[in-house]
């Protein structure tokens, strides 16, 4: 699972500003659409858009060194989906399937992105890279993710009208929220405004 402090600026249904810290890499990569009724949130509609993403991500790319094509996309496409599926079943505390978590295991294959050390001490990435590398970094992410400290406290936030999901790694293991700046804060004055009435 990747460490590197991140987050990504999502706008709400309302058009708010938040930021968002699902905790690792492979839970960061659900923000770009899903399965079923996730789809209407897609944005992986061109190979291009792939490495736009990865900017955004906490990979930080630079989508001009980030060679893409429509397989690579394809494959985001359904490595995307198999994570939200492992994912919501482990928040409900069932097993994955086995055909979600093969296309995860197979994404994993390919060679990952080459980690270098920065001239400011930080992490960085050996680039040009490719899709395919990126994906498998994403896969690798969601291995050690499941496969780690933290495979039981991945969560999906609280509120009745979000999707989101993130690793609890708050000490207590009490994350509810995906974030506190919207819906902690609108349960929150949902809470206050019933005491009222």
């Amino acid at each position: 699972m990747t460490d590197d402090a991140s987050g990504l600026t999502l706008t709400s249904p309302e058009g708010t500003r938040y930021r968002f810290d699902p905790g690792a890499l492979c839970l960061e990569f659900l923000t770009t659409g899903g399965p079923g009724e996730l789809a209407r949130y897609d944005v992986l509609h061109q190979p291009r858009d792939l490495a736009d993403w990865l900017a955004l991500s906490r990979l930080r790319l630079d989508p001009a060194d980030v060679d893409t094509d429509a397989d690579e996309l394809a494959l985001a496409r359904r490595l995307r989906d198999a994570l939200w599926r492992i994912a919501r079943r482990r928040t409900r505390g069932e097993t994955p399937e086995r055909a979600d978590l093969a296309v995860v295991n197979e994404a994993a294959t390919a060679p990952p992105l080459i980690p270098q050390v920065a001239a400011d001490g930080g992490r960085a990435w050996l680039l040009p890279a490719t899709g395919g590398q990126a994906l498998s970094s994403i896969a690798r992410d969601a291995v050690d993710l499941l496969t780690g400290r933290y495979a039981d406290r991945i969560r999906e936030c609280g509120a009745p009208d979000c999707q989101l999901v993130f690793v609890d790694t708050s000490r207590p293991g009490q994350r509810r929220w995906c974030a506190m700046e919207r819906c902690g804060n609108r349960q929150k004055i949902r809470a206050l405004r019933a005491r009222r009435d």
